[in-house]
């Protein structure tokens, strides 16, 4: 066959099979059988294989994926991926849905849709073609996963009819009921582990770094939101319908309810019909339909203010309680989890339980040997809710918490205002050292590869690792001569660390694991101060003034460097040549017209909030969650904050509207 003629060929089934695709996946309404698709993809594959020269990397023929191993890089999102806030009752729920109709000062339809127990999912189109796939990550930048998207057959590659231009559509990933049990005993039969439930296996497999066993995973995905300048409608429910044209697969379980009774009605059906459904649902969620209204309500810097979800109350069982065991986190707090009989709940078998502090078993009453109810509600470690008293062994002592820790044998101490427990010899007990060893090369922090809790452990036993710091003094025959690791493992653990001195100052800066900084806040130090010097030596007020972090936050900062052990590690790790400086700030800025000047950003704007930080940084400015003698201005919308109002008085600060903000940007 000449090229010309192939190409036509490759085309027309391409398209046949995007359009089969479609029909099976989408519309549930195949026309042709499986064994004539199934021919006519192996007629495209040996096309594909013949000329190279017209590979597509939206081909029907990559569902079934790649063997080659992929790394995943990270992609910045176009609009960061925020979380829902959540609600537990419906009083909760009413004070969402009275608060939004307070805002807008009229009447909303609302969107309510089911809450998917899966893995959210960024899925971005050109001209109707999937350009990437990315995983939520950190709201902010997500893993790229396109290769593994482009096998989930209910993903469309090309999107047909008439599509915006350059479309951002999110969704969960997940696996139904019959897919996780088909998947399991797969697994059983072949001798692997089980998959604890449905969510942490779809999680999993879209992080595989094979893409060809991506495709054998039963991976199916919804989408429920869309992001676009070209949307058709302002109203969501009708994109809904229109999504479902471009070949999306939308789920049909939605309402648009115009009345809080409305509201409680989907709930409720869908609280008692949940289980009827193929797949795992954990609640529901409640949208404000215009998009419009959306803009006008903002964000938060965790959630958006326009949806909200409601969380069904969780299934319980009762188990015997077997023993509890006392763990040692990486920052000394001592957490105890129970051992339980085994037992059947929410689809998964539950062997263990979290008992979280001292004041929960003290609160339980919980004795040796109890029949306890467990509950598994959002967390992925059940939790004990009772106990049944009258199945009790009244000769069974009584638990009480441990009073040394059981790595170091250190009196263990109260931390102050707090239920923990903590072990305060930090230097040098040993799961606290392997527990922040195994945090410092975790990926989101330094993403050092091929170093495991179990090799940490080797490493920490063989006195090759006393701190952090001291990965990067290994040499390759440090690794090689040790049990279970060759020349090759070695080699590829070297390279890693040696890699991981490009990391950037925030994810070092997380990589410490400073009490209370989580990756969100490393990167408004890093961003707010540009160098560990000066977070190191900055006080208490210069940290409050710092957007999002609150007195727990500074205080726990402020407490990590006043120890002498910890300046010096950051010492020995500046040393080795890694990260101690924000770069590319400066080069980002628009202008330098807010340089020196921070802003409270409170109320309701015209703008989103979110919009209106972004011009603040994006001009030299710096945005502060309260106000206090340092704030330059306080930028009031509608419903501003009447503590931070009041103390902006008090303190003789400036407090600009959006068109004075707008006014003063343009000068």
């Amino acid at each position: 066959m000449e090229q010309k003629s192939a190409h036509a060929a490759i085309i027309s089934l391409r398209e046949e099979l995007h359009h089969h695709n479609y029909l099976y996946y989408i519309k549930n309404s195949p026309e042709i059988s499986d064994f004539d698709y199934d021919k006519k993809m192996a007629e495209l594959i040996k096309l594909e294989s013949e000329y190279p020269l017209l590979y597509d990397s939206n081909s029907p023929s990559l569902r079934v994926g790649s063997d080659l191993s992929q790394e995943f890089k990270q992609v910045s999102h176009k609009s960061p991926m925020l979380s829902l806030a959540n609600s537990y009752s419906i009083e909760e729920l009413r004070d969402f849905i009275d608060r939004v109709l307070r805002s807008v000062g009229r009447s909303v339809e609302f969107v309510c849709e089911l809450k998917y127990d899966g893995t959210a999912i960024s899925l971005n189109y050109e001209d109707g073609r999937l350009v990437n796939g990315l995983t939520r990550g950190d709201g902010v930048t997500g893993d790229d996963v396109t290769q593994n998207v482009k096998t989930i057959k209910s993903i469309p590659l090309q999107l047909k009819g008439s599509f915006p231009p350059t479309l951002e559509a999110r969704g969960e990933i997940f696996i139904s009921k019959k897919g996780f049990e088909q998947l399991n005993l797969a697994r059983e039969e072949a001798g692997e582990a089980l998959f604890a439930n449905p969510r942490n296996a779809a999680a999993g497999s879209l992080k595989l770094q094979n893409s060809a066993q991506v495709a054998r995973r039963p991976l199916e995905c919804f989408v429920y939101h869309f992001v676009s300048e070209n949307l058709p409608s302002d109203s969501h429910a009708d994109n809904f319908a229109a999504a479902s044209d471009w070949g999306f697969r939308v789920s049909p379980h939605y309402a648009l309810c115009r009345s809080f009774e409305e509201i409680k009605e989907f709930i409720n059906y869908w609280d008692e019909k949940r289980k009827e459904l193929p797949f795992e649902i954990d609640g529901a969620v409640i949208k404000v339909d215009s998009l419009a209204l959306r803009e006008e309500l903002g964000s938060t810097a965790k959630s958006p203010r326009w949806a909200i979800s409601y969380k069904f109350k969780p299934e319980t069982a009762f188990t015997r309680l077997v023993s509890v065991d006392f763990q040692v986190g990486r920052t000394g707090v001592i957490t105890p989890v129970a051992n339980l009989e085994a037992v059947q709940l929410a689809g998964t078998t539950v062997k263990r339980a979290s008992l979280h502090n001292a004041d929960i078993i003290e609160a339980l009453d919980l004795h040796e040997g109890d029949m306890v109810s467990v509950e598994k509600g959002g967390e992925i470690i059940p939790k004990i809710t009772g106990v049944d008293v009258s199945k009790r062994d009244f000769s069974s002592k009584k638990l009480k918490f441990i009073r040394m820790c059981p790595g170091c044998n250190t009196p263990l101490v109260r931390v102050e205002g707090e239920a923990a427990y903590c072990c305060p010899n930090s230097m040098n007990c040993p799961p606290q050292i392997k527990g922040r060893i195994e945090h410092f090369i975790s990926r989101r922090a330094m993403d050092i590869e091929g170093l495991g809790s179990e090799t940490i452990a080797l490493l920490y036993d063989n006195k090759l690792l006393k701190d952090v710091s001291d990965l990067y003094r290994l040499e390759v025959s440090d690794l090689s001569s040790l049990e279970r690791l060759g020349e090759k493992s070695a080699t590829n653990i070297i390279n890693g660390i040696a890699k991981s001195k490009e990391v950037p100052l925030a994810r070092v800066l997380f990589a410490l694991g400073i009490r209370f900084v989580g990756e969100t806040v490393a990167k408004k130090l890093a961003s707010a101060l540009g160098s560990m010097d000066k977070i190191q030596s900055a006080d208490l007020e210069e940290l409050l003034s710092i957007d999002e972090i609150g007195e727990k936050i500074a205080t726990g900062i402020i407490s990590f460097f006043a120890l002498d052990e910890n300046r010096q590690l950051v010492d020995r790790l500046r040393s080795f040549g890694l990260q101690m400086e924000e770069k590319g700030g400066s080069d980002k800025l628009k202008s330098d017209k807010l340089a020196g000047l921070s802003f409270v950003v409170s109320g309701v704007f015209s703008r989103s909030r979110d919009e209106l930080k972004e011009m603040i940084e994006a001009h030299g400015g710096k945005n502060v969650s309260s106000v206090t003698g340092k704030t330059s201005y306080l930028l009031a919308g509608d419903n501003v904050g009447p503590a931070k109002f009041e103390k902006a008085k008090k303190l003789n600060i400036s407090i600009i509207s959006e068109e004075q903000f707008l006014k003063l940007l343009n000068e």
